[in-house]
Order: C-alpha cells, then structure tokens, then sequence
C-alpha cells in the first residue's frame, strides 16, 4: 500500500501543511505497453493521455473503499480491465469517491492485477485532492424552503467527497507546482453567468449576496497537474463540470456548467485573460503562454447536442491554444445511436463523436467527455473506447444496470 507517512513520523512543521496537502503517492517511473507508434520519451515516442468517468461512486462514505479492500468487484474490475485494455500513461477517472486509501486500494487490487488477460496496469504516481461535493452551503441553494441534503451542498453530493476525482500517471506528477482552484468563487469570475431569478427585476440574482460569498465556481475542483515526462512538463488540467441539468427556470446549473469549462480556456489563455484567478494557496493567474497542458475530464457537455448552454463547449474547441486538429471516435458510438434511436435520429453531431450512452428518449447518446491538448503536442492517434457489439471487448461497456459505466474512456496520444 502507497500512503503518506503517519503524522507521528513527520515533522511536527509539516503536519498542518500535509492536512491540507492532496494526497500524492509515488515510486519510479516505469514505462506502459508499447504501441506502433512507440511509448515513453524520445523524437519517436508518445504519451497516452486518457480521461473515463468510471462511476465508481457510491450511496455512502467508507462504501467505496470497502467495495475496493477485495478485488472482487465485478465494477471495480471491468473499470480496471477498461483502463489496461486502453493502456494510458496519463489517465484522469472522474466519479471516484474522495476517500484517499481508495487510490491505493484500487490500484493494488484492481489496477495492477491483469483482468480477463489484459496486462496488469502499474501506475506509480496518483493524485487525489478533496472536492466540493456534499460539502454544506449553510444555505437553500436550490430555494426549496429548506436547507440541507445535496442539492444545498456546494457540489451535488449527499456526502463530503462524493463523485470526486483522481489521477494516475506513470509518469511523476509534480505536487509541489500542482494547483487546485476548489475555492475560488463563482462571482469572482468576470462576466459570470450567474443565475436570475425572473420574478424581481433586478439580474443574476437567484443567489443572495450571502450566498455567493460561499458558493465556488466548481462543483468538484479544478487541478493543475503539472507532469514530469523526462526534463519537460505537460500540465494535465482536469475537472469534472456540474450536469447542466437537475434546476429550474434559472438553469443554475447549465450556466455553472458553462462556466466551469470557460475556467479552463481563460487559464489557458493566459496574460490578462486569466489575471483574475486564484488559485488555494493565493497564487494569481493562470497557465504561462508557453506552457503545454492537456485538458481533460468529463465537461458535460456536447457541442450542439444535450442540454447544455450553446456554445459552451466551443469555448475551448475554438480557443487559439487547443489542438482539435483530430476528434477522438469509436465504431461503437455509430452502432448504439444507429440501434438504440430515439433521440439520437434527430442529434446534430457525429455520433461518432459520442462518449456517454444516456437515456434514448433525452438526451440520448452525447460527447461529455473530452481529452484536448495544446497546440504545442502533436496529435499522433485518439479513440474512444466503445467496441461494437462483435467485440468481445463489448461486455466492458454499458449504463446501469450493466456493471460499468454509462460513460466511455476517451484516449489520445501526443508527442512534443
């Protein structure tokens, strides 16, 4: 088991620091399986960049790290088979409870055991950090008439850390550079879309003043991963954007939503674009303009189909510093919006494109999930994992009640 030193054996000045520290487990570097096009560091080398909702969240806290301290988990393993089969070097999963020995857990009973004949996956670096999600507001955030329960939470959950996130690398993530952006509030964002209650006159007011003044900008977090690839860095930007659905009239959570994904393409931006972030820890601004960064998580968000506010996604689709010169895709995709219908017949996107497998009668099937690098990493391959029906492979993939996920791995490989 990786963990962090008991605080009896840290000195007592880094104590306070480590309670507020994310989590970070390490071990040397080790390298992935090779592909065609080669793996690792070097001018004919890539690195797999991968993002999956792996909905390895659960109804209460400590049920994940139980479900996890054996690995027999019928979910636990097809998650872990998803990721060997993919073989990322870099992979975010998003829906992963915050609950710091799960990272261990997961990886030494599921990830590093090969499933099903797949290659056991070795990922000695992780990264996990608290989120907002269940974490009380104090307030009637959904103006029901009563305050309390996850829709009053600061992020949807029904307890502290639900559907939060993690990262494994086998490559070093650099936790001393590495920034999250949990706290930073929604209204000090310029120009944010804030919410409006459309029986007073005055606008962007469904939140009282009080109410802002607690409310983040992200219902989970927004990392800054900085990872270590030989002497050069790619900074792995991840994030997990509330639904743009479950509200009223005032759609609080389609504006957060679009809100959440423009964070990224300000950061990304730089310079005055970006010069009203705060980071945690204090630090203003966002990524140097010669920074390269992979942006990655489940947006919720596709671009011209779902639920979302227009154009919310096109806010880093069309950002100057994003390299969309290839769209990850999947046989599979084309296949389930060909047979299940329904909403799909009447969906402006390729459904090639699609991530996540929803309800056929709305949204139906949608690109949420999303893997973009920057213009400075040359786009060498993509796909997103969703085999055919013939597959053998098929049998990892499905919505509940099937024992994965409603959501596929999106993969892309990059070389500088």
């Amino acid at each position: 088991m990786r963990r962090l030193p008991a605080p009896w054996l840290v000195p007592t000045a880094l104590i306070a620091a480590l309670a507020m520290t994310p989590a970070l487990t390490g071990g040397p570097a080790q390298a992935g399986p090779e592909r065609g096009h080669g793996h690792g560091e070097g001018p004919d080398r890539s690195v797999r960049f991968a993002t999956f909702n792996a909905s390895l969240n659960r109804a209460a806290p400590g049920q994940l790290v139980a479900d996890l301290s054996t690995p027999d988990n019928q979910q636990a393993r097809n998650v872990a088979e998803t990721i060997q089969r993919a073989a990322p070097d870099v992979v975010l999963v998003n829906e992963f409870d915050y609950a710091p020995e799960a990272v261990d857990l997961f990886r030494d009973n599921y990830l590093e055991v090969g499933q099903n004949g797949a290659d056991p996956a070795h990922y000695p670096y992780s990264y996990v950090a608290p989120s907002n999600t269940g974490v009380p507001s104090g307030f009637d955030l959904d103006n029901s008439g009563t305050a309390g329960g996850g829709n009053d939470a600061l992020g949807f959950g029904e307890f502290e850390g639900q559907y939060g996130m993690v990262v494994y690398s086998k490559y070093p993530i650099d936790a001393g550079h590495a920034r999250t952006f949990q706290h930073f509030l929604w209204r000090d964002m310029p120009g944010a879309r804030l919410p409006d209650d459309t029986a007073t006159p005055a606008p962007g007011d469904f939140y009282s003043a009080d109410e802002l003044a607690v409310l983040p900008l992200s219902s989970k977090s927004h990392w800054d991963l900085p990872i270590r690839i030989g002497r050069r860095t790619v900074h792995f930007l991840v994030s997990h954007p509330t639904p743009p659905v479950f509200d009223g009239a005032e759609d609080r959570n389609g504006l957060r939503n679009a809100d959440e994904i423009r964070f990224w393409a300000d950061y990304v931006s730089g310079g005055r674009t970006a010069s009203y972030i705060r980071d945690d820890e204090g630090h203003r601004g966002g990524l140097d303009r010669q920074g390269q960064f992979v942006i990655a998580g489940d947006l919720n968000s596709d671009p011209r189909d779902g639920d979302s506010l227009a154009g919310a996604t096109d806010q880093l689709l069309d950002n100057r510093r994003v390299n969309t010169s290839s769209t990850p895709t999947s046989e599979g995709a084309v296949e389930a919006s060909e047979l299940q219908g329904g909403a799909n017949e009447a969906q402006v996107s390729d459904p090639a494109y699609d991530t996540a497998d929803f309800a056929d009668s709305t949204p139906g099937n949608i690109r949420a999930d999303y893997v973009l690098p920057s213009k400075g990493l040359r786009i060498l391959d993509s796909a997103v994992f969703w085999p055919t029906t013939t597959d053998p492979l098929h049998r990892l993939t499905g919505a509940y009640p099937f024992p994965t996920s409603d959501h596929r791995l999106v993969w892309v490989d990059v070389r500088r």
